[in-house]
């Protein structure tokens, strides 16, 4: 199973299973002499983590996170990260029934017909278990590139929406468990939640990340452009369905006299409809763009599946799982920008771009 890596000069490999012993990584490329806040990276993946309330997964997992190299008293030495995350609350009798089924919308049945051979426990490889890697190597990344503020933020639950017209307080992002910084419209999406859970379904949801501090001309033209790598990233993370950068697909309904992004005498942009970027290449302007998130595939009521000999079978809903999925993917999609950025830092090191 080759795709393991993610970055160019910055470079995250990771491993391990949801029911495995643990789940880590190897951080590579980064450099030398940094010093490190720790309890910043421990405090991404405590944002992350399973059980943290009830609109999450019940499972209960520390999440703590062990250094085991390329970090001596406090900086890093330039030598690779070694990262590792016990999983301590793993329930696999939970996943028996799913030894010889498949379920629908899940990667079951696509990685049986692959490699013929699958952990079926909580999905294996497949779970989102194996982000909280990305989460600590995110939160590392975003060490290198302190004038950058990454933040990321619920704006879509099912068919409820933040008012478009709302300028977001982005300090008030964690004053709710949905991590929407509008507090009606957070209750209105908590309320939708709970009662997803109530009934055994799920809901999906769309995630918006405002990136303020980036210079102008990070990316590299042509296959390296910018939204091409943070689209990559956005749609690595499990049950991502759609990425969209500035108006987004709202362009396509827009004249080029209303999506043009017109300059004022002192030559700013009086807009930002371009969402940070031309060419390819940040602009200087803040960046903005959105993820979608389809609806969690495990449910808690039967569905109707299949088995490997083909037969259809009643999949029973069992497990600990989230009835959706956006409020603990916000640091996920936050450090999985911050490694895209920090990529494209270190690869234009000798250039005169400077953060």
């Amino acid at each position: 199973m080759p795709g393991n890596t993610f970055g160019k000069v910055l470079r995250l490999s990771t491993f391990g299973e949801s029911h495995g012993p643990a789940i880590g990584g190897i951080l590579d490329g980064f450099p030398a002499g940094l010093e490190l806040d720790l309890e910043a990276v421990q405090a991404q993946l405590d944002r992350r983590k399973p059980g943290q309330s009830r609109l999450s997964s019940q499972r209960k997992e520390s999440d703590s996170l062990q250094i085991l190299s390329g970090v001596f008293e406090g900086k890093s030495t330039g030598t690779p990260i070694g990262l590792l995350i016990p999983n301590d609350d793993s329930r696999s009798k939970d996943y028996d029934h799913l030894k010889d089924n498949y379920r629908p919308s899940h990667a079951d049945r696509t990685y049986s017909q692959k490699y013929g051979h699958r952990d079926y426990r909580g999905g294996g490889r497949s779970s989102a278990r194996e982000t909280a890697v990305r989460v600590a190597a995110g939160a590392l990344a975003m060490q290198i590139i302190p004038e950058v503020k990454i933040r990321a933020y619920v704006s879509a639950v099912g068919p409820h929406q933040m008012d478009a017209a709302l300028i977001p307080d982005l300090e008030q992002i964690d004053a709710n468990d949905v991590r929407c910084p509008d507090p009606k419209t957070a209750e209105t999406f908590e309320a939708a939640i709970l009662a997803a859970r109530k009934v055994g379904d799920s809901l999906g949801g769309i995630i918006t990340c405002h990136i303020e501090g980036l210079p102008p001309g990070l990316g590299e033209p042509v296959f390296d452009k910018l939204p091409a790598e943070l689209a990559k990233a956005m749609m690595s993370i499990n049950a991502v369905k759609g990425f969209e950068i500035g108006e987004g697909f709202k362009a396509a309904t827009m004249t080029g006299s209303e999506h043009n992004d017109t300059y004022d005498e002192a030559g700013n942009r009086k807009t930002n409809h371009a969402g940070g970027v031309e060419g390819g290449l940040s602009t200087g302007e803040d960046l903005i763009f959105r993820v979608a998130f389809k609806p969690v595939a495990t449910l808690m009521r039967d569905q109707q599946g299949l088995n490997e000999d083909g037969e259809t079978v009643n999949i029973k809903g069992k497990g600990r799982h989230d009835p959706c999925v956006v409020p603990r993917a916000v640091p996920i999609v936050e450090a999985m920008a911050a490694l895209v950025i920090a990529d494209y830092y270190l690869l234009n090191r000798t250039s005169k771009i400077e953060l």
